[in-house]
């Protein structure tokens, strides 16, 4: 089983919109229309069996109508493989009602990115979510590192996810959130997007300091520019090398890697060829590509 943890999509209304602006902003090729039926045709070219879609809200007033939309959107897309995370903004006020509620609607997760919603991956907001989420077993998947759209900005780096987990183990949900928890804190982009010689330096640490995951979206290869445009040089648009993303997985383990490909901003037939070239072996291979996921979401 193919599973693709990390990928995006939005309500048919808004997704030529949104994914048109996105693309504005990173000055890169998107590879599906950003709708669910565009992911699921790009699921079936290459041969992905299931895919996690993850929603931000960049604002507090957005995070119950993207929940209440994800739920209405999976049910009408029920036996394509599509399940969704909820949304979560550090400023919701209803944050432990709402969280209750995610997990009500058969959510295993949520999503957060600090670089659009304004706050420190390890600021107090986010920690008190992720402690909620540890007492729901709801798995939390953060942005890594920087963000294409925003480079100057960094508050997702590895160092304060490192802070966090450590925070968190030290409160009484975060300590109670043992071995037969589903709560995962996965951080996404293989632990920092280009930031990851440090998330390597201090592997051994974030894996001692609490339940970690990584995921590898938009981490593999290069990422693909504007064709036209001279935004970004050849050289920028390199990304992990198959060395380092090998001593990645060999420093934090297969089992805590899951496949992702951030559709539509790679995509997904070119993520697993990148990935399956690579000398894994078998069982390592099938772990990132599928069981672990299938563990944390029972398929």
């Amino acid at each position: 089983m193919i599973v693709d943890f990390h990928t995006h999509t939005f309500p048919d209304r808004i997704a030529d919109a949104a994914v048109r602006k996105l693309s504005q902003t990173s000055h890169t090729v998107p590879f599906t229309d950003g709708t669910d039926s565009g992911l699921v045709r790009s699921m079936q070219a290459a041969g992905v069996d299931r895919a996690v879609i993850l929603s931000v809200a960049t604002a507090p007033g957005q995070v119950i109508s993207i929940n209440d939309s994800a739920e209405r959107r999976m049910e009408r897309r029920a036996g394509l493989g599509l399940a969704a995370f909820g949304a979560m903004h550090p400023d919701f006020d209803g944050y432990r009602s709402e969280l209750a509620r995610i997990r009500e609607m058969g959510m295993r997760g949520i999503k957060l990115h600090p670089v659009y919603q304004g706050a420190d991956l390890d600021d107090r907001r986010m920690l008190r979510i992720y402690d909620r989420c540890a007492e729901l077993g709801l798995m939390v998947i953060v942005h890594g590192g920087l963000d294409i759209g925003c480079l100057g900005v960094n508050r997702c780096s590895p160092l304060m996810a490192l802070h966090a987990l450590r925070e968190l183990a030290c409160g009484r949900t975060g300590a109670e959130a043992g071995e037969g928890s589903r709560f995962r804190f996965i951080l996404a982009h293989m632990g920092g997007w280009r930031q990851w010689d440090l998330a390597l330096r201090i592997s051994q640490e974030l894996l001692e300091a609490g339940p970690l995951m990584l995921d590898t979206a938009f981490s593999c290869g290069a990422f693909r520019p504007i064709p036209g445009e001279t935004y970004w040089t050849e050289e920028d648009t390199k990304m992990l090398s198959r060395e380092r993303f090998l001593e990645l997985v060999r420093a934090f383990g297969s089992e805590r890697i899951l496949f992702g490909s951030d559709s539509p901003w790679s995509d997904q037939s070119e993520s697993l060829e990148w990935i399956r070239s690579l000398p894994l072996p078998d069982g390592d291979l099938e772990q990132i590509l599928g069981g672990n996921a299938a563990r944390l979401l029972d398929c």
